[in-house]
């Protein structure tokens, strides 16, 4: 099953967590037809912008806003995502309900989306779609027969035990290599299965019941479902144990291990790396192991653990991993962990809505090329065109200025800069679909179907050359991205509405909003992590050494300020997590100020609205961030989020930036006042 799909790892704008999506569609005057690109309604005037600009811009909202029963959080983003799913679902229920040509992507589209609405079959099979593979489960005796059915799973999209995926060799990006990486646990993080707080315990808890439940509905008795639960959880605690934190995943130099696969085989015999690549039909000599302890341990487990433990492990996991696919019970069962315990969601969202996402999870590329020949126009990529290259030269400008590297590193970061592949909207080489098999009566087929073509998909790039024109995101995506191998930023069609970006709107929104964006990308470039790889996506130093101890220096002051900030009253975000993408908001609004400068709006002084354009720029920044969390969604999110949560998104760049003290008057005594030598700069 295409459940649990590990994708190249790349840093995006949005939360991955809580995906936020956008406000308004904002009204119209009377007298000028002219739309209201700022939402006054929203903001509280009784705050001084130089306090809180966040609540002086979201304030008033915040004070009614009530989150959806099916949502974790609501705000800037929810109504964007909320009119988008709509336009998808039209798309879906005009091709399921038409009458398609056989083949077509408008049939496998629609006959996959109806037979994921066929709820009255889905409930009458309940769970035997994955009996078969339960059977299999059973009859393992050995250390090996674990190996055989993790590694057999693989070839379904099913990531048991162990992630691989294929990207480019970070030290060779221009070919691509298997990449594996430490996985295998339920929790969201290893550090759960350690910490002894009351919220980290609730998570457990409902955890553990969910392992219970998922035994239960598959034939256990109460008292058998309980030992094997425990079997399961002490099992991957033991796993959570070799597991690097998620601070220490963010060094991009001590994930690179590229491996021999016959010393591999010597060293983890049980593991068996040739018989697992042979399975998995990957015949190469080497190999990224990113996170070597993991899978040492998990060699001593499969010797150390009872194979009726491992069982058990198996039949959870496979279980946990087509529960969303199975009847109600099994959704229901799931949805009380994640849903609930996880993100504080009270409703499971309707099947319409899950098979939207669903559909373009495994679908993307198809369903995209529906959705962007009715809502995605060539303005709009030409607009943005002109946004990217405006922000690229003022970036060039800012580096230029910089007092702090040398004219040599400066050369090599400019040649980096002007190197970034610039995608915009949708891919121009969409995937290939004629392998998939969709019928309307098959839901659970259609997904192996989609499962299997990914995996022969990622199977092919493996050693061969890599492919520039591929996305990691779909058409229809509310989110952006950098990748660092490829030096590319990314704006899927998704991203580029309001109040992200309007074609008609005047450039303070457009520059505050998508402008932030843009720059934001284009930092991560030249973050903690990005700062690494040379302009041609190679894990390669290009700096110098007194110009690297400068850098480390100045991220320093980031992560500092940015662990200072707390929420839920005494919850300190973690700086060290968080730090690429505060030093890439930082930077993002820095670049997107100077590129709005760079406009005849930019120049002038005339408001709108009652606002300056500078006013206007910096409000429709703190717009785009409109955010309100559950409890369960904002500790989630401090734990394993690397962004940080709204308010300080706005408020953390902003208190370092001095054209916004110049345009809201802010004045030392004021709680965001920093004085100017303490102000961290650094793009």
């Amino acid at each position: 099953m295409h459940m649990n799909k590990v994708t190249k790892a790349f840093a995006g704008i949005l939360s991955l967590s809580v995906t936020l999506y956008a406000c308004g569609t904002g009204s119209e005057t009377a007298s000028t037809q002219q739309k209201m690109y700022i939402d006054t309604t929203a903001m509280d005037p009784s705050v001084k912008p130089g306090d809180n600009f966040f609540l002086y811009v979201n304030g008033g909202w915040l004070k009614t806003a009530v989150i959806p029963p099916t949502e974790s959080s609501a705000g800037a983003g929810l109504d964007l995502y909320n009119r988008t799913k709509v336009n998808l679902k039209a798309i879906l229920d005009d091709v399921a309900a038409s009458k398609t040509e056989p083949g077509s992507i408008e049939q496998k589209v629609g006959d996959f989306y109806a037979s994921g609405m066929d709820s009255t079959t889905i409930e009458k099979l309940g769970y035997t779609p994955i009996q078969p593979a339960l059977q299999k489960i059973e009859g393992i005796t050995d250390a090996a027969g674990v190996m055989s059915y993790a590694n057999n799973a693989q070839l379904e999209g099913t990531n048991i035990l162990y992630p691989f995926y294929v990207a480019a060799d970070e030290k060779n990006s221009s070919m691509n290599i298997a990449v594996f990486i430490q996985g295998g646990l339920g929790l969201p993080d290893r550090d759960y299965y350690f910490k002894t707080d009351a919220a980290t315990q609730s998570v457990v808890k409902a955890y553990q019941k969910y392992i219970q439940d998922l035994f239960t509905l598959t034939g256990d008795d109460s008292a058998t479902a309980a030992a094997k639960m425990m079997q399961v959880y002490n099992l991957e605690k033991q796993i959570a144990a070799s597991h690097r934190t998620n601070v220490a995943l963010r060094d991009p130099q001590a994930n690179y291990n590229k491996m021999a696969v016959a010393d591999l085989d010597k060293k983890m015999p049980i593991f068996g790396w040739k018989n697992t690549l042979s399975t998995l039909q990957i015949n190469v000599d080497s190999i990224n192991v990113g996170q070597p302890d993991f899978y040492m341990a998990l060699n001593g487990l499969l010797k150390s653990v009872p194979v009726t433990a491992w069982k058990a492990y198996l039949r959870f996991h496979t279980i946990n991993d087509a529960a969303s696919a199975l009847s109600s019970d099994f959704v229901n069962a799931r949805f009380n962990y994640v849903g609930k315990a996880i993100n504080g969601q009270q409703e499971l969202k309707p099947r319409w809505e899950r098979m939207v996402q669903r559909t373009d999870m495994n679908l993307g590329d198809a369903f995209g090329q529906l959705y962007v020949k009715k809502y995605f126009t060539e303005d709009a990529k030409k607009r943005m065109n002109e946004l990217v290259n405006n922000l690229q030269i003022a970036f060039e400008n800012r580096i230029n200025q910089l007092d702090w590297m040398s004219d040599s590193t400066k050369t090599t970061a400019k040649e980096k800069l002007h190197a970034f592949l610039k995608k915009i909207g949708y891919t121009d080489k969409w995937r290939d679909y004629s392998k998939v098999n969709i019928d309307k009566n098959k839901f659970f087929d259609n997904l192996q179907s989609c499962a299997r073509n990914e995996y022969a998909y990622q199977l092919s790039k493996v050693g061969k050359p890599v492919d520039k024109t591929e996305w990691g995101m779909t058409p229809s995506t509310i989110n952006a991205y950098y990748n660092p191998t490829f030096n590319e930023i990314v704006f899927p069609a998704g991203i580029l509405q309001f109040p992200f970006f309007d074609a008609t709107a005047d450039d303070a929104i457009n520059y505050g909003a998508i402008g932030m964006v843009i720059g934001h990308e284009m930092t991560h470039g030249f973050d903690d992590q990005g700062a690494q790889y040379d302009k041609d996506g190679n894990l390669k130093n290009w700096w110098s050494a007194a110009d690297n101890e400068r850098f480390m220096a100045k991220t320093k002051l980031v992560v500092d300020l940015y662990s200072s900030f707390t929420v839920l009253d005494s919850m300190h975000i973690n700086g060290a997590l968080t730090q690429g993408e505060n030093i890439a908001d930082i930077g993002g609004i820095n670049i997107a100020y100077d590129a709005f400068k760079m406009t005849a709006q930019g120049k002038d002084t005339v408001k709108i609205d009652g606002f300056t354009p500078d006013q206007r720029f910096f409000i429709s920044l703190a717009q785009i961030w409109r955010d309100k969390e559950k409890d369960e969604a904002m500790i989630s999110q401090i734990n394993n989020d690397p962004h940080s949560p709204a308010e300080f998104r706005v408020n953390g760049p902003l208190m370092n930036f001095a054209p916004f003290y110049k345009a809201f008057n802010v004045k030392e005594g004021d709680k965001m006042f920093v004085p100017e030598d303490k102000r961290i700069k650094i793009w």
